[in-house]
């Protein structure tokens, strides 16, 4: 389905849990109250919205927290969204640690990515960023994700004074390795708006002056708008989400499903949509087609872009985890 800017909006992101076992700051700061279970979609609600959503033209899932692991029977749900049809491509988003216990059942599922979050490479960083001393686990999530064969990409967030001298070494895990390594510019939401992260533009022209061979990489990586370079001797690719430094909202294809219910147009603005009273209070067809209907009208609702760039403008109060960003 076309957005009013006639964007095909074909991609939403799902958040199934607001729990986590890490406790990044830029995403789940210690102090945040933790949901009621019976405010969280059950995993037949999400496949109802799903369901219909697909009718309208979805066709990408992106499966996220917290940390969607932690929830229980995770990957049977994975096999269900698998199972819908319209649904073509179904990818996860995971801090990594439980990997090893869960990816042979991705794998005979058929899971066509998995994207892995990793700020550092030391351990005492790592402990510091996420307040838990799991780097161990979460290299060890990223080889048997890749010993399983499956589509893999490192999603890094760079922090002045923070992890941004750290921008090689987590970029050369894409020399010997055949994995995208991602940064990801710091999003102004939660904690994140008092923080300073790191200009991909920037980076990227490092990065050419390290490489003078490096190439754009036009090649289509995933479902959403990185952008790539192909470094002279590298097995996998570098990629930049660059959502403040280098707008693409012009070419923004997707939505969000909060864990609470709400569809999100915009991570950027606070409006949404709640899908949780229709799925509670409608039954049979009135329950489909008020969700449908809910569904098109966020869609249409997507506004034309985000205002990172002005934080004054910014209504979206909740911190990440809540949201699933």
């Amino acid at each position: 389905m076309q957005d009013q800017y006639q964007r095909n909006i074909d991609y939403m992101r799902v958040s199934i849990t607001d729990r986590c076992n890490l406790r990044c700051q830029y995403c789940m700061p210690n102090d945040i109250t933790l949901l009621p279970m019976d405010m969280i979609l059950t995993y037949e609600e999400i496949l109802d919205v799903i369901r219909q959503a697909a009718t309208l033209g979805i066709r990408k899932i992106k499966v996220t927290g917290g940390e969607p692991l932690v929830r229980k029977n995770c990957p049977d749900l994975i096999r269900e969204i698998k199972n819908i049809d319209g649904i073509e491509k179904v990818t996860l988003t995971t801090n990594g640690i439980l990997l090893p216990r869960f990816v042979d059942e991705l794998k005979d599922i058929g899971i066509d990515g998995i994207n892995i979050s990793l700020d550092t490479l030391r351990t005492d960083r790592f402990a510091a960023i996420t307040g838990f001393d799991a780097l161990a686990q979460v290299l060890k999530g990223i080889d048997a994700s890749l010993a399983a064969g499956i589509s893999t990409k490192i999603n890094t967030v760079l922090q002045k004074g923070v992890n941004d001298d750290e921008w090689i070494d987590l970029m050369k895990l894409a020399e010997d390795r055949k994995l995208d390594v991602r940064f990801i510019e710091l999003m102004p939401i939660g904690y994140g708006d008092k923080e300073r992260g790191i200009n991909d533009h920037e980076l990227r022209g490092k990065i050419r002056d390290m490489y003078p061979g490096t190439e754009e990489d036009t090649s289509v990586h995933g479902n959403g708008p990185a952008t790539y370079i192909r470094i002279p001797g590298f097995k996998g690719g570098v990629g930049f989400i660059a959502a403040i430094n280098e707008k693409f909202c012009q070419d923004c294809n997707r939505i969000r499903l909060t864990c609470t219910g709400r569809i999100k147009p915009c991570l950027c603005y606070g409006e949404s949509f709640d899908l949780r009273e229709i799925l509670r209070t409608r039954e049979g067809e009135e329950r489909d087609t008020e969700l449908r209907e809910t569904l098109r009208k966020a869609i249409l609702y997507k506004p034309k872009e985000h205002c990172f760039e002005q934080s004054s403008q910014i209504t979206e109060k909740k911190k990440m985890s809540q949201i699933g960003g």
